[in-house]
C-alpha cells in the first residue's frame, strides 16, 4: 500500500475506533487487501489493533485470518490468545495448513495443545503433521496440498485432472510420481498445452527434478529458489516421496524474516522486537546485550589506564583517541556486514575464506593509508605537532587492518563453533577495534613521547 493511502486508512481506522463506529470500521476494513490490512494492523497500537481485528474476524473470519498470516505468527498469536480454544480452532481453519501451523505454534503451549486437540479432520491432521517437523525447515513451511500426477497418464488425462483439482496450492509446475508417490518428473503448464492430448506424460516430463528434503533448512530452500529462478520447489521425504510444495510467496517471507533476524542480531536485538512492542518487553530483550557491551567497554578502558602516565604527559593524545576507535569500529562493521551476508547467501565458505581474508586485509590497509594521511594532516594542523599527526596516521593504518581482518575472521570462527555469526560478531569486533585502536595509538604515543613532550 502506498504510504499516503496507508496514512489515510490508518487515520480513518483510529477515528472510527475512537467514536465506536464499528459498522463503518467493518466496511472500511473488509475493502482492504489482506496484505494492506496487515500493514494497517502493524501500525496500530496494541489496543486499537485488537479492536480492529475483533470487529473484522467476527463477520469476515477468512479475510481477517489472511491478514493475520501476512502480519506474522507472533503478532497473529498475540491477537488470538485471549480467545477460547474453540474460537481459535475455528478461525485457523480458514488458513492454509502451513500458515495455520505457524500461528498455532506461536500460541502459549497450553492453548496450542487445546486447539490441536479440538481440531480433527483432513486439514487439522495436516497441521499436526507440519508441527512435527523442526522449526525453520522445509517440512515446517511447506504446503502438503501439492498437485501431482501419475507418470502413466496421457497429457489429455492430465489436463482433465488439473481442471477438476480443488484445494491445492498454486499450480506452477506439474509434478509426476510413480505408483509409490516417488517424485520422478516435472513439466510446465505451457508444455502441457503445446503437445497432443494422447502424448504420454512421462515423455514430456523432465526427470531431473530440483527438490528439497523435509529436513532442509529454510534458508537453503530460499537460496535454491532464488538461484534457479523457481516459482515453486517440491518437498520430498527421506525416501524421495513427494509430500509437499513450497511456493515463491513462502520463500519471500523466509527471506524477509531471515534478513530481519540477521539485521537485528548484528545490533544485538531480539528478532521479535518491533517499533510498537511494549517498552518493558524491548528493555528486557535489549539490556542483556548492552551489559555484555559494557563489560567489553571496560576492557578498552583498562588499556587506556595502562597508558595513563603517557596521557598525563601528552594530553593531546586524549583528544584524538575517539577518532582511532570510532573509525576502526565503522570499518569493522562494514567488513562484518559483507562477510555475514556472504555466509548467509552461501557465497563464503572455509574453502574460499582465505581469498576473502586477503581481499579485506588489502581493503583495510588501503582505508588505513587513505584515512591515516588525512587524519595525520588534520591533527598536525589542529595541534601544530607533526609527531602527533604521524602517530595518529600510523594508528589508523594499524586499526583499519585489525578491523578488516577481525571482521572476516570473527564471523568465520563463530560459524566454525556453530554460533550464529550475526548474533555475536559485533560485540567482538567492537572490542577488538577499541582495544587495538587505543593500544596502537597510545603505544605509539609512548614510543614517541619525548618528541611529543618536546613539541609541547
Amino acid at each position: 500500500m502506498p504510504q499516503r493511502k496507508l496514512d489515510v486508512v490508518l487515520a480513518s481506522v483510529k477515528r472510527l475506533i475512537r467514536v465506536g463506529a464499528n459498522a463503518n470500521l467493518l466496511n472500511l476494513l473488509q475493502k482492504q487487501h489482506p496484505a494492506d490490512l496487515a500493514e494497517v494492523f502493524g501500525e496500530l497500537p496494541d489496543r486499537e489493533r485488537q479492536t480492529a481485528f475483533n470487529v473484522l474476524v467476527e463477520r469476515h473470519p477468512r479475510h481477517a485470518m489472511e491478514a493475520l498470516s501476512e502480519l506474522g505468527p507472533q503478532v497473529g498469536a498475540a491477537l488470538l490468545e485471549d480467545r477460547s480454544p474453540e474460537e481459535i480452532a475455528r478461525f485457523v481453519q480458514e488458513l492454509e495448513s502451513d500458515d495455520a501451523a505457524a500461528i498455532i505454534e506461536a500460541l502459549p503451549e497450553d492453548l496450542s495443545s487445546s486447539v490441536l486437540d479440538l481440531m480433527r479432520g483432513k486439514q487439522d491432521t495436516e497441521v499436526e503433521n507440519l508441527l512435527e517437523f523442526p522449526e525453520y525447515t522445509a517440512g515446517r513451511i511447506m504446503n502438503p496440498n501439492v498437485f501431482a500426477l501419475a507418470e502413466d497418464l496421457t497429457v489429455g488425462e492430465a489436463v482433465t485432472e488439473l481442471q477438476s483439482a480443488r484445494d491445492v496450492e498454486m499450480v506452477f509446475y506439474l509434478y509426476t510420481v510413480d505408483d509409490r508417490r516417488h517424485l520422478v518428473g516435472v513439466t510446465s503448464l505451457r508444455r502441457l498445452l503445446l503437445v497432443a492430448p494422447e502424448t504420454p506424460l512421462k515423455r514430456i516430463a523432465d526427470g531431473e527434478v530440483l527438490s528439497v528434503r523435509v529436513d532442509t533448512d529454510q534458508e537453503e530452500v530460499a537460496r535454491q529458489v532464488a538461484s534457479y529462478n523457481l516459482l515453486a520447489i517440491p518437498v520430498v521425504d527421506l525416501s524421495n516421496k513427494l509430500v509437499g510444495v513450497i511456493t515463491v510467496d513462502d520463500v519471500i517471507d523466509v527471506i524477509k524474516d531471515e534478513a530481519t533476524e540477521d539485521i537485528y542480531r548484528l545490533a544485538g536485538i531480539s528478532s521479535d522486537d518491533s517499533v510498537f512492542a511494549p517498552a518493558s518487553s524491548s528493555l528486557r530483550k535489549r539490556l542483556p546485550w548492552l551489559y555484555v557491551n559494557l563489560v567489553t567497554a571496560f576492557l578498552a578502558a583498562a588499556v587506556v589506564k595502562v597508558f595513563e602516565s603517557t596521557i598525563s604527559q601528552a594530553t593531546a593524545l586524549a583528544v584524538f583517541m575517539p577518532v582511532v576507535a570510532g573509525m576502526g569500529g565503522n570499518a569493522g562493521t562494514q567488513t562484518l556486514t559483507v562477510i555475514v551476508r556472504g555466509i548467509a547467501l552461501g557465497e563464503l565458505s572455509f574453502v574460499n575464506s582465505r581469498k576473502a581474508l586477503v581481499k579485506e586485509a588489502l581493503v583495510g590497509l588501503g582505508n588505513g593509508f587513505g584515512l591515516g594521511v588525512v587524519a595525520a594532516a588534520a591533527a598536525w594542523i589542529i595541534q601544530g605537532d607533526f609527531w602527533l599527526g604521524l602517530i595518529l596516521g600510523l594508528a589508523m593504518v594499524i586499526n583499519m587492518f585489525v578491523a578488516a581482518t577481525a571482521g572476516t575472521l570473527v564471523p568465520l570462527g563463530l560459524r566454525a563453533l556453530k554460533i550464529d555469526p550475526a548474533l555475536a560478531s559485533s560485540v567482538f569486533i567492537t572490542t577488538l577495534t577499541d582495544v587495538f585502536g587505543f593500544l596502537a595509538f597510545l603505544g605509539l604515543g609512548t614510543v614517541f613521547l619525548k618528541y611529543l613532550v618536546r613539541a609541547g
